[in-house]
């Protein structure tokens, strides 16, 4: 198990905040030498608990003016049905998120796209095609209240 302390997360919640801070930076915020701060990213990189840093693009001034939910339920819930539903999605860039879901349907998808005829091809042409899907209901995203990358740390 991996265990993190008080100083681990006061770096992580920086972290999350603003990635493009050096260890100087981070070793002057919480008051702690630069070699000890050097030794627990390094470590916390090295555990998995950072697994990677990125840089969050502005969907809308991309062009990305919508964003859509598809819950999809497949044909059948067995392990081919999805590992061939799973591999069609990672060749979809425009699925942002995509998760398999208990409940009543199977997969919760985030779509992001430029405008309704982009997701009205993207239903047509790449999802509903899918041998394996059965039936997809689409939600529109009209307004977004909150939308972050920071994993709660306390």
């Amino acid at each position: 198990m991996i265990t993190i302390d008080a100083i681990d997360k006061k770096i992580l919640r920086l972290l999350q905040e603003d990635a493009h801070l050096t260890l100087k930076d981070i070793s002057n915020k919480i008051n702690l030498s630069l070699t000890p701060v050097h030794d627990r990213v390094k470590r916390l990189q090295k555990e998995g608990i950072i697994e990677k840093y990125v840089s969050i693009l502005n969907k809308k001034k991309l062009g990305m003016h919508l964003t859509v939910y598809c819950q999809v339920t497949l044909v059948k819930q067995t392990h081919d049905v999805s590992e061939g539903f799973n591999a069609s999605i990672l060749n979809m860039p425009e699925v942002i998120e995509c998760n398999f879901v208990s409940g009543n349907f199977d997969y919760l998808l985030k779509v992001v796209l430029p405008d309704m005829d982009s997701y009205h091809h993207f239903h047509q042409q790449k999802l509903s095609v899918l041998p394996e899907v059965s039936l997809i209901n689409s939600f529109f995203i009209i307004s977004e209240v909150k939308t972050t990358t920071v994993i709660p740390i306390n």
